[in-house]
């Protein structure tokens, strides 16, 4: 018989009583917690433990998080990474997704919050084989990675989420309004400009250099995903 593991969430935190506050609330929402409170071990943990997701404060002594959030991602570790933060503005989101980071989580801390974000990434995983296509892009919804001309991309969380939205919707011009309702739909406050953000990394990613251009620009109104 298999047993089902709870899973594994790394916080990332050099306030010590914050990080105990976050451990225990995982716990009693049933996941399992691991506690570093500096970048080093941090780091060392996400090699060690391969987390399911990672917690990282924005604020950490001796080094930034978000620098932190880039030696992740160039280790190769693809779990989602959360940052805790102070501030809301398009240019704090900007330096979150710069740094590889999948979302971001204010101060203060609010438990309630805070499970209801980490349940949306931690969603049990569906079995299945679908792949999304539109031309010579292919998106694998199992793995979460996308596939352009026999090039494999991987994408953070949102990035997937949007890229699946538009080719859902292909030749569809998108509104931001719903694109803010089904990729961010979890009573998202903030302003709209963060869809230019993730639609130019997601352009950076998996549009080929001189090649027509996959994600169009509808002005005034939203996006589409279409041929020419």
């Amino acid at each position: 018989m298999t047993v089902a593991h709870s899973p594994c969430v790394l916080v990332i935190e050099t306030d010590e009583t914050l990080a105990n506050q976050l451990s225990f609330d995982l716990q009693e929402a049933g996941y399992d917690a691991i506690l570093a409170h500096d970048a080093a071990s941090g780091m060392q943990h996400c090699r060690d433990s391969q987390p399911a997701l990672i917690v990282v404060d924005r604020m950490l002594a001796g080094e930034s998080g978000l620098s932190l959030c880039k030696n992740i991602r160039s280790a190769g570790l693809r779990s989602p990474v959360l940052v805790l933060m102070a501030r809301d503005t398009v240019d704090d989101r900007v330096a979150c997704l710069e740094a590889g980071a999948d979302d971001y989580i204010l101060k203060p801390y609010r438990p309630e919050e805070f499970l209801k974000l980490i349940r949306i990434y931690l969603k049990p995983d569906i079995d299945t084989t679908e792949q999304l296509r539109f031309g010579d892009l292919v998106l694998d919804i199992s793995t979460r990675r996308a596939i352009h001309n026999g090039r494999v991309i991987d994408l953070t969380m949102k990035e997937f989420e949007l890229l699946k939205f538009l080719m859902e919707h292909p030749r569809e011009v998108l509104t931001r309004e719903q694109i803010l309702e089904n990729v961010w739909g979890y009573d998202f406050m903030g302003e709209s400009n963060v869809i230019e953000v993730y639609i130019r990394y997601l352009r950076l990613k998996i549009e080929d250099e001189g090649q027509k251009r996959l994600i169009q620009t509808v002005r005034g109104v939203g996006y589409v995903l279409r041929e020419s």
